[in-house]
């Protein structure tokens, strides 16, 4: 699984990362984690706002951090 945290590198995308980081952790899968500041990417994605979550190259999140539990049930479907 590949999951990437979109976003300039603000406050909140550095807290996505963390919760998405304890997401993956709480679930045990095999994912890596990557951080994507570069603009033309992110609106790429169809990103209006950030921070986003992109997994598989699905979006799945954007404009808001959710918590860590939140992130977890975004995952637990993709990760089987």
């Amino acid at each position: 699984m590949i999951i990437k945290v979109l976003g300039p590198g603000c406050t909140n995308c550095v807290n996505l990362e963390r919760v998405t980081r304890q997401a993956v952790d709480a679930l045990g899968v095999d994912a890596t984690i990557e951080k994507v500041t570069d603009y033309p990417t992110i609106v790429g994605y169809g990103v209006m706002a950030t921070p986003a979550l992109v997994v598989d190259e699905k979006l799945v999140l954007s404009g808001r951090v959710p918590t860590a539990a939140q992130v977890r049930e975004l995952l637990t479907p993709l990760a089987v």
